[in-house]
């Protein structure tokens, strides 16, 4: 690996390189070079016999000019090696050598001052060098990025170097990389020399090492195109069993395969400097529709991002914003909307901006405070940003509001089926439009069931209001304990006066889906109108309890309503109890089960009652489930996706199965009705439901709940063509509104308003 000389300071110099654990630290080779002495030259990977004809060839091929002797070599991190030397004598003159180390340039210079006058000297940091930009021919390196790829360093040296290299570099010259060919050095290598270069390998023969020695040839081109990477030998001569080779080997492979994927069109991961190369065109002006993934941090910044750069599709909109950086917290990633590509362009709608950056935030950020990140990102937004005439134009940074003011933590769990539970109450900037009367001295509060996995997902929300018996209540056991006091002789005065005790209200609908829901019967008032009028109980089955806020009010607001709640977790029954409110009786069940099996369960019964019906004539046609209970008359899915990544937030994809959905309607009777509560920002996904819905169902009608976010609608798919047309709802909202019991007035409005939204969509 080096020449040793048989003296005593050559071994003491060769113990302390075995013993060199910071190849970086500048005071470290200042020691090694003084112990090794002048004369003593120190080679890296490969004597000059074993380069010159490899070498040679690429310098001669380097020069536009007439003469090698012309030719601009710089040679970063020279150390006390002859390279620059033969280099010299073979005919290149105009050769500058940089180290970062007094000692080894003032030796090899005064080892060169006579023989090697043209030969130039400087003391220079490699990864910062005062070198202009294009001002040499082949940058020729033997060792110094394996010695700045330092394990506990990591790439920032490495990429600080490359860069500088890359920077000094004319078009058509040459980087010249000999390098042991460790996995981390290609991984970097091979990737900073990704667009507009053309590189090969060579291996050059050892005589004295066990080690390969590989030249890594990278040409700078004018272009941005995408090249492969050749070798100048047969992979299979390196030998597969050989480490080294191996790990050559497999870096080739993989770097070719993404370089193939990405000239076939395939969404790849950019990085930083790809874009800035050019890789995707010209990013000073904006082209409608382009879409670009790539990964931001690095050389001068705290933190990595993975981020997606996106022009509007329209450009002829009149923008706000030239540019934008959207902020994705990690705990929202996964959502459709921010992780897929329909979704994305929603929110480049939304934020006004010609040209929106996306970036996406993920556990390395937790300790970092959004002002952190802020001034680590507006460095490199702005090189990223489109030309703008306005030079002091903003670029504002965006996140999804919740529109919160005041938020709480009332109880965390973690289920086993359901993973992290949170129950908070919050207050909001501004109270729904409904209850501005309600309480105008003081802020509403809500009550609010939010799962971690679907965090922009409201699971339940209730009102919550003064609980004015049991404040009644305490106010009496306070006067006792007062009075209790004063007979003991206590004197304490003026105590805080206790905070009213509040409990959830179940005759409000908090959730405008909720109101959607209930809207919807007016599909079969007419039943439920037969139905109160004859005292027969509506049986209605409600999948997915939540905090059990929908199955209280149908409770509480319609009281011929018989109403079977089922749920896969125990956990949310236990939450709806203690924190909700939730009761049950004999008019309201809660059954602890997989509702896709309950539903299974009662077709099944039904199935099996009408063939004793038919073999006998005392058969009863009545359909039972397993849990006890008849055919239900109106069936309601009301429950949240585990995994809302395809664009499908509510209900879990097994409900919208077009099996399930058979299942159902040979569940129901002619008159019912089957209710899905369906939430999804992809178009296409809300079309194959419907589409599915329509094929089994005779009728179906839906309800947008609001024009201007068409992420939520409620769909309802009928059993019978007879039932009702469009053209009869307003007349059976009138019969609805009668049956309905409601305590507060504007709630029983508000469901009779929704019934204006329903469409008949078949």
């Amino acid at each position: 690996m080096g020449k040793k000389k048989g003296n005593k300071a050559a071994a003491s110099s060769d113990d302390f390189l075995q013993t060199l654990e910071d190849f970086t630290s500048k005071e470290n080779w200042d020691k090694f070079f003084t112990l090794r002495g002048n004369d003593d030259s120190f080679e890296w990977y490969a004597e000059w016999p074993q380069l010159r004809d490899s070498l040679l060839p690429l310098l001669q091929d380097s020069s536009s000019s007439s003469s090698s002797g012309s030719l601009q070599i710089l040679v970063p991190g020279c150390g006390n090696s002859r390279l620059s030397e033969h280099l010299y004598d073979a005919g290149f003159r105009d050769i500058t050598n940089v180290d970062f180390s007094k000692v080894v340039i003032s030796d090899m210079l005064r080892r060169n001052i006579r023989t090697r006058p043209e030969l130039r000297w400087r003391v220079m940091d490699i990864t910062k060098m005062q070198l202009a930009d294009e001002s040499f021919d082949t940058v020729l390196d033997k060792g110094a990025l394996d010695a700045l790829m330092e394990p506990e360093v990591g790439t920032k040296l490495g990429n600080q170097y490359l860069s500088e290299a890359k920077r000094v570099l004319k078009p058509g010259g040459k980087f010249i990389c000999l390098t042991l060919a460790e996995s981390h050095v290609l991984a970097l290598l091979f990737s900073r020399f990704r667009f507009g270069w053309k590189m090969n390998v060579h291996s050059i023969a050892q005589k004295r090492s066990n080690l390969k020695t590989f030249m890594v040839v990278a040409e700078k081109e004018n272009s941005v195109l995408l090249h492969e990477i050749t070798s100048a030998f047969d992979l299979l001569s390196l030998g597969r069993n050989d480490s080294q080779g191996s790990g050559m080997c497999e870096a080739l492979e993989s770097e070719n395969q993404i370089r193939r994927d990405c000239n076939n069109g395939s969404d790849l991961l950019y990085s930083h400097e790809d874009l800035k190369l050019g890789i995707k065109g010209d990013l000073a002006a904006l082209t409608g529709g382009r879409r670009i993934k790539f990964t931001l941090g690095g050389q001068g910044s705290n933190f990595s991002y993975r981020a997606v750069l996106l022009d509007a599709q329209r450009q002829t909109e009149p923008f706000v914003y030239h540019c934008g950086v959207f902020l994705v917290p990690k705990t929202r990633a996964h959502e459709w909307l921010f992780c897929s590509e329909e979704g994305q362009w929603q929110v480049v709608e939304s934020s006004q901006a010609a040209r929106l950056i996306m970036v996406f935030l993920d556990s390395s950020h937790s300790g970092a405070t959004m002002e952190d990140i802020q001034n680590d990102l507006s460095p490199m937004v702005t090189q990223l940003a489109p030309r703008n005439d306005d030079e002091e134009a903003r670029i504002p940074y965006m996140m999804a509001s919740d529109g919160i003011k005041k938020r709480d933590t009332v109880h965390e769990v973690t289920s086993s089926l359901t993973g992290e539970v949170v129950v908070e109450d919050v207050v909001y900037e501004s109270a729904p439009s409904n209850l501005e009367d309600l309480s105008p001295s003081s802020d509403l509060a809500f009550r609010r069931l939010v799962f971690k996995r679907t965090e922009g997902l409201i699971q339940s929300e209730a009102l919550l209001v003064e609980d004015g018996e049991i404040l009644e209540q305490s106010q009496k056991e306070k006067t006792k304990d007062v009075s209790q006091s004063k007979r003991k002789g206590n004197k304490k005065q003026n105590q805080e006066p206790s905070k009213p005790l509040m409990r959830v209200s179940h005759d409000y609908l908090a959730s405008s889906y909720h109101t959607g829901i209930i809207s919807g019967f007016t599909l079969v008032s007419s039943y439920l109108k037969k139905a109160e009028s004859c005292g027969t109980m509506v049986k209605t089955v409600v999948i997915g309890l939540g905090a059990g806020l929908l199955p209280m009010f149908l409770h509480g607001c319609l009281p011929f309503f018989s109403i079977e709640a089922v749920e896969l977790d125990p956990v949310m029954l236990n939450v709806g109890k203690d924190y909700f409110g939730f009761t049950h009786n004999d008019r309201l069940k809660v059954h602890i089960a997989d509702g896709i099996k309950f539903i299974r369960d009662i077709t099944n019964s039904e199935a099996s009652s009408e063939e004793t019906s038919n073999g006998g004539s005392n058969g009863d046609s009545t359909a039972h489930n397993t849990q006890g209970g008849t055919c239900p008359d109106i069936l309601i899915i009301d429950v949240d996706s585990a995994d809302s990544s395809g664009g499908l937030t509510c209900p879990a994809s097994d409900f919208i199965e077009e099996t399930f959905l058979l299942s159902v309607k040979r569940a129901l009777p002619q008159h019912g009705l089957f209710v899905v509560n369906l939430v999804s920002r992809s178009q296409s996904v809300k079309d194959m439901v419907v589409a599915r819905m329509k094929k089994v169902f005779d009728h179906l009608f839906g309800l947008q709940l609001e024009e201007e976010d068409d992420v939520n609608v409620v769909l309802f798919g009928l059993c019978s063509e007879s039932v009702i047309s469009e053209n009869d709802i307003p007349e059976s909202a009138v019969i609805l509104e009668g049956l309905l019991k409601c305590q507060r007035l504007e709630t029983k409005q508000s469901i009779i308003d929704a019934t204006k939204k329903l469409k008949c969509w078949k």
